[in-house]
């Protein structure tokens, strides 16, 4: 019986150790749960005094970065606009140039050639 007895004893302990084990472990998620549930609303907070603000800076910078770009896209196409508008009054004054000088010069030409021919028959005659 005395065996018995000890048997019980260490039983006993066993299970005392068990309970003990159990409560550090129910412990231990309890306090882990705190800390989770602490951790979470200093990020909660983080987000709303320091990430909230800086992601409306940043959304204002974008909008006013998109107007810029739209502003610039608009006056580059007016720049192109006037260049080729320019460019067309230049080629159309050059070709203007180009029949006015043709027109006169034709004349002076055919003056030099009607002299030049004159000058070789009077020559051509006394020869």
């Amino acid at each position: 019986m005395t065996n018995l007895g000890t048997t019980n004893i260490f039983l006993g302990i066993m299970a005392a150790v068990s309970l003990l084990e159990a409560l550090v472990i129910i412990g231990i998620g309890v306090g882990g749960y705190l800390l989770y549930r602490r951790v979470m609303e200093l990020v909660n907070g983080l987000e709303q005094r320091q990430v909230a603000p800086a992601m409306a800076r940043v959304n204002a910078i974008l909008d006013d970065v998109k107007v810029v770009s739209t502003r610039v896209k608009e006056e580059t196409e007016r720049v192109d606009q006037a260049i080729r508008t320019t460019m067309d009054r230049v080629d159309d004054t050059a070709d203007r140039v180009r029949t006015n000088v043709r027109a006169k010069t034709s004349r002076l030409v055919g003056l030099m050639r009607g002299v030049r021919v004159a000058v070789e028959s009077m020559l051509g005659s006394q020869a």
